[in-house]
């Protein structure tokens, strides 16, 4: 998957655009379409088609306006994927934004679990959002609430400030690695016009004329794995993952306590 990058745009012009900043706002006649009408007609395009269709005159004429005057909103693509990936960030179409969770720090393992899953649920809606590197981070209110979200979690467990933005960021990495590959098998699919079953019964007859024995290891393992799920089963590797995860987290948090 191609890579654009957050932050390459005026960061000025992008956080008065999220915040709703008086330098940021439009001078001139008010228009029909709002700066969120065409941050959302973005989001529906990429979440269709991915972030490749989305452009400047393509968003434009989705909410009915010319090209030129998408310019009088926003400035270029640049800030337009960081304030989708902000808009996105947010609830869902026709939900509100709900109080601050306050968690139950003895339940912290379900805790960072479900968010692991939330986020996960992200992606898996928003794919196109793994194409976009964030090492500049989105630094929107929509985005703000989430980082806000992740870190409470690992609130009250001892943890140094350092400690949880570093344990959210591990987890955060872990979910996005981990959804990686159930968009690329997608992806696969598209592009080859076939499933993973079908790719697998296609080269089965050839594997039996291929002696493995000089992989035992492999020789022993594949079979087993491949008759249970075939060439990858997503979820149960998610949440294998994220049971070691917490497993890692469990003892650092208990040495912490004992210190």
């Amino acid at each position: 998957m191609s890579e654009e990058i957050a932050g390459r745009g005026d960061p000025r012009r992008a956080l008065e655009l999220m915040w709703g900043l008086s330098e940021g706002r439009k001078r001139g006649p008010r228009t029909k379409v709002a700066l969120a009408d065409l941050v959302a007609a973005a989001v529906r395009i990429a979440d269709a088609e991915g972030i490749e269709a989305v452009s400047t005159r393509r968003v434009a004429e989705a909410v009915g306006m010319s090209p030129m005057s998408f310019y009088t909103h926003i400035p270029d693509k640049t800030v337009l994927l960081d304030l989708m990936l902000d808009a996105a960030a947010g609830p869902a179409e026709g939900e509100t934004v709900d109080e601050p969770i306050a968690f139950d720090p003895t339940r912290w393992r379900d805790n960072v679990a479900m968010v692991a899953r939330e986020l996960r649920s992200f992606y898996l809606r928003h794919p196109w959002a793994l194409q976009i590197g964030t090492h500049r981070p989105v630094l929107g209110p929509n985005t703000m609430r989430s980082y806000d979200h992740f870190l409470t979690v690992f609130d009250g467990l001892g943890l140094s400030e350092v400690e949880m933005d570093l344990s959210a960021t591990m987890v955060a990495n872990y979910v996005h690695g981990a959804v990686r590959d159930v968009v690329r098998a997608s992806m696969v699919k598209e592009q080859t016009g076939l499933s993973d079953d079908e790719w697998w019964y296609a080269v089965a007859p050839l594997l039996e004329q291929i002696d493995f024995s000089p992989y035992p290891v492999a020789n022993r393992v594949g079979p087993v794995v491949g008759e249970l799920y075939g060439l990858g089963d997503p979820d149960r590797a998610f949440e294998f993952g994220l049971e070691r995860l917490l497993d890692g987290l469990e003892v650092l948090i208990r040495r912490k306590g004992e210190a």
